[in-house]
């Protein structure tokens, strides 16, 4: 296990043009901790492949560096970085079998014929491949090729990380859940240093202790799914995060509570702000409530989704979303209500702490 520190990486692909350059990274600063499980999570094209690649040695950064354990590998090759990486999809021989296929990189390195089958068993028996071992690659499936690749990249034990990108997109749905949770107590048992990139909020959500939130090249935030949850540091994680993500609507500061229209939703405390930024209420749908008094809403539609009911509405021009328990009554003449430990206040898309500092 090591620790991976990126300090001030920013990244183009080819030449820039006339102008600002247009960059796939910018200005990432983030540290990796010995044995943490971290998530690069963001839509496509936020540049989190990129940043796994910079930190493996694939692509080299246009600026910044990388180190492992202190050490600058920036201008190192990935040979010399000590580091695994599987890919989105499978990297691996198809004319040797699946056993043969997870013994290679240890026979690579030398190690010892009674290690190597002790370390293939151990990885054979987590990934449920013993009715594949004997098997030639080539006739397998793409998801029994993917577990195999997974394999490949689990069986060494030296390495100072592992780096997963998207590793699950080909396998099946029913397999994926159970891949996931193997994989996250692998990373408890042995202490390995993973940092696993996605899209899909549930993988990250579940894999990661550590989730690396990024959208246009920035990292966003950084924290536990549970600080993800309650308290999104941007509009865009609030959004991202959560099914069906935070509301967000325009409003304004009026003492300790924020004006949208002529209605007030109550804040914590008072905020302090500096100069005349683009203020937003962000609200998750939780936190919405249904009733006979608040702000006046129309409901637009409602999705029963079993234990819960998402409920579409329109309040002053805006579109809100409630999210209520199967038993909670819907008003014939409904207004919304905001409870007060649920609203956020966010200026030119950043979280105002609402202690009395001044938003940056």
């Amino acid at each position: 296990m090591a620790r991976l520190d990126l300090s001030n990486i920013r990244h183009i692909y080819g030449p820039p043009g006339e102008g600002e350059p247009q960059y796939a990274l910018r200005h990432v600063n983030q540290a990796f901790e010995h044995g943490g499980a971290y998530a690069l999570l963001g839509p496509s094209g936020c540049g989190k492949t990129t940043l796994l690649n910079i930190i493996s040695g694939l692509v080299h950064p246009s600026e910044g560096r990388v180190r492992i354990d202190g050490v600058d590998v920036t201008d190192k090759p990935t040979e010399k970085r000590n580091i695994a990486q599987v890919f989105q999809f499978p990297v691996i021989y198809d004319t040797m079998t699946v056993r043969e296929n997870l013994e290679f990189p240890l026979r690579n390195r030398g190690v010892a014929a009674a290690q190597i089958k002790r370390r293939v068993d151990e990885v054979i028996e987590m990934i449920g491949l013993g009715a594949l071992a004997r098997r030639r690659a080539r006739g397998l499936s793409a998801d029994e090729k993917q577990k195999v690749s997974l394999g490949r990249g689990l069986v060494r034990e030296d390495v100072s990380a592992i780096l997963f990108d998207e590793p699950l997109t080909v396998i099946d749905p029913e397999v994926k859940w159970t891949l996931r949770t193997q994989l996250r107590e692998l990373q408890r048992r042995s202490g390995m240093t993973m940092i696993y990139v996605t899209h899909d909020q549930t993988e990250a959500l579940t894999f990661a202790s550590g989730v690396v939130v990024m959208h246009e090249g920035q990292v966003l935030q950084v924290g536990s799914p549970k600080d993800l949850f309650e308290k999104p540091a941007h509009t865009f994680v609030g959004y991202f995060i959560g099914s069906p993500g935070m509301n967000v609507l325009p409003t304004k500061v009026d003492g300790a509570a924020l004006r949208i229209g002529e209605y007030f939703a109550p804040l914590t405390s008072e905020p302090r702000l500096r100069g005349n930024p683009k203020l937003e209420l962000g609200i998750r749908p939780e936190f919405v409530r249904l009733a006979a008094e608040g702000i006046p809403a129309t409901i637009e539609r409602i999705e029963d989704i079993g234990r819960h009911r998402i409920v579409r509405t329109r309040m002053l021009g805006h579109s809100v979303t409630a999210l209520l328990q199967e038993h909670e009554p819907i008003p014939a003449d409904p207004h919304l209500y905001f409870e007060p430990e649920g609203v956020h206040l966010y200026a030119d898309s950043w979280r105002v702490e609402l202690s009395g500092k001044p938003a940056p």
